[in-house]
């Protein structure tokens, strides 16, 4: 059987040491908090502005300003900061917290679409930066 990162690794293209090399650097320390607010609060405004009312749907019972502050503080904590989510929210267990969407295929990939958009309107992330949170995403 093969496990959750081989079945990821398969279906992305993405190579596990190319996913993982966010590990590599403390982009936290690199980047900073800032950076984190600025490129989820970049990321949902997009989302919630998109042209496609089936992708919009999915973040309909989430505020925004919720939802980016989930997303930067889970970022923040796993590319090296302060567990911010964690003493918050909790363990991450972002299988379980996201079971209630409609995670398809084409939904990550709008999701995809979006957060390169927002890397790449994030002037403060360098590319190497980008790539591996990219990769990471991926």
């Amino acid at each position: 059987m093969q496990s959750l990162q081989q079945k990821a690794s398969e279906w992305s293209g993405v190579d596990p040491s190319d996913a993982f090399a966010i590990d590599d650097t403390n982009l936290f320390e690199k980047l900073g908090l800032g950076t984190f607010i600025s490129l989820s609060t970049n990321f949902y405004n997009r989302v919630y502005d998109d042209d496609e009312e089936w992708f919009r749907s999915i973040f309909a019972n989430s505020k925004k300003e919720d939802a980016i502050q989930n997303q930067y503080e889970f970022f923040v904590q796993r590319m090296g900061g302060p567990p911010l989510y964690s003493n918050r929210k909790g363990h991450p267990a972002l299988i379980g917290r996201h079971r209630p969407f409609p995670v398809t295929h084409q939904a990550a990939e709008r999701w995809l679409h979006h957060m390169q958009q927002a890397l790449d309107g994030t002037t403060d992330i360098d590319t190497e930066s980008k790539i591996k949170m990219m990769n990471f995403f991926r």
